[in-house]
């Protein structure tokens, strides 16, 4: 059944390659990673896999990798991904030797694929279960991580009709699971080594703090004001927080737009009532009078929150909420949206008091009056956020000590 499933799926793809930019990228990418791989494989070398769906995958695996390439100098990193919004952004990444999407999971490609590479050791991350490639991998003998990894009681290995593929689960070395949940489901279907070493993005987002850019533009902009940051919004979000701040103008805003493309910019534009200077057209000069400030540009979020005194983070009032880590690393409060279920930090930080959900303007309305009237207010619930980020780091560490590298 799962080969016809990866056969429809595979015609699927090609299909709708046709039509969309995206897919057509992913679609060349993966027929030519045995191109790359014939090129770039070094048989006399040893290789450590490690496969990344996307870009906040390969996130989690990054401290892992860095920490690995750092110790042990004399192995070499194969990453992969299976998506282009991971393989576009960081196919010039320096951590790894070889850099490649992963071909579909299909038996022949499975085969060819570790014929050609031989890796010692695998870490998969996150939702990775690839059945052909996994299950070759255990006959081969070599140890197979899946690393900071959750499970939900809805997800397919937990149904009836997930039974059958369930058994991929029994592929993996060991499990490295966020949560003790997550232990539990697995016990359920006799999978047992699994270790609750919590997520890899707390260490990655305290490193990025600690590398952080200095931003001339930004500390003008700041300019010993409040400043108000919303990263990776959508148009839902922005039409809550933009009207409250184009009333309350002793704030400064921040917006970093999770789509930066001339439309959604202008869309914003549209419902400022402030000055507002766009990050590429910011100098020194013309932000200090400048009410809120756009961020049309890539790589910088993260840095900006280090600005900030109360985060917003987008996505919540649509597929889901975006990385709350970043922001709350920098003990600043953090608001966002109701679809954040499913992301274990976010319910986190509500408990803690670090985070605070929204359902709609009045909602974040009384939030944000709060946080101005009171001061200690805003920099205590600051606090417990940053504390929460802090308290979960040391994945990487005992990841890494488990699995003996």
């Amino acid at each position: 059944m799962y080969e016809i499933a990866i056969s429809i799926y595979t015609l699927g793809v090609a299909i709708t390659s046709l039509f969309s930019k995206k897919v057509k990228k992913m679609w060349k990418g993966e027929r030519a990673a045995f191109d790359v791989l014939k090129e770039k494989v070094d048989s006399n070398s040893r290789y450590v896999w490690f496969h990344a769906a996307s870009l906040g995958e390969f996130e989690q695996g990054r401290p892992i990798m860095e920490r690995l390439r750092k110790q042990h100098p004399e192995l070499k990193i194969l990453l992969t991904f299976f998506s282009p919004s991971g393989y576009e952004v960081r196919k010039n990444y320096d951590g790894a030797d070889i850099i490649c999407y992963l071909p579909l999971d299909t038996y022949f490609n499975a085969r060819r694929f570790l014929n050609l590479v031989h890796p010692e050791v695998a870490f998969f991350i996150k939702y990775e279960f690839w059945w052909n490639y996994l299950h070759i991998l255990k006959r081969r003998g070599v140890p197979v991580y899946s690393v900071s990894s959750i499970f939900r009681p809805n997800q397919v290995f937990f149904r009836w009709y997930g039974r059958t593929y369930s058994n991929v689960l029994k592929c993996f070395t060991r499990f490295f699971v966020q949560n003790d949940i997550s232990r539990q489901l697995l016990a359920k279907l006799g999978v047992t080594d699994v270790e609750i070493t919590g997520d890899t993005r707390f260490d990655r987002v305290l490193q990025i703090k600690q590398q952080a850019k200095q931003l001339p533009i930004v500390e003008a902009f700041k300019n010993g004001k409040k400043v108000f940051i919303a990263g990776s919004s959508w148009q839902p979000d922005e039409d809550i927080f933009i009207p409250y701040f184009n009333e309350h103008t002793d704030w400064q805003l921040i917006i970093a737009p999770h789509v930066i493309g001339d439309e959604h910019v202008k869309q914003i534009l549209s419902k400022l009532k402030r000055k507002t200077v766009r990050y590429t057209e910011a100098t020194e000069e013309n932000v200090k009078d400048a009410g809120c400030l756009i961020i049309d540009c890539f790589g910088l979020l993260s840095s900006i929150y280090g600005y900030g005194d109360v985060a917003y983070v987008g996505g919540g009032f649509g597929v889901g909420i975006h990385n709350v880590l970043e922001a709350a690393v920098w003990n600043v409060p953090v608001i966002f949206g109701p679809n954040n279920q499913r992301f274990q930090e976010a319910q986190d930080l509500l408990k803690s008091g670090g985070g605070k959900q929204i359902d709609n303007y009045d909602g974040f309305e009384t939030i944000m009056n709060g946080y101005i009237a009171d001061d200690s207010l805003r920099e205590s619930d600051g606090n417990k956020a940053g504390n929460y980020v802090s308290s979960h780091a040391g994945a990487t560490d005992k990841i890494l000590s488990e699995v003996g590298l």
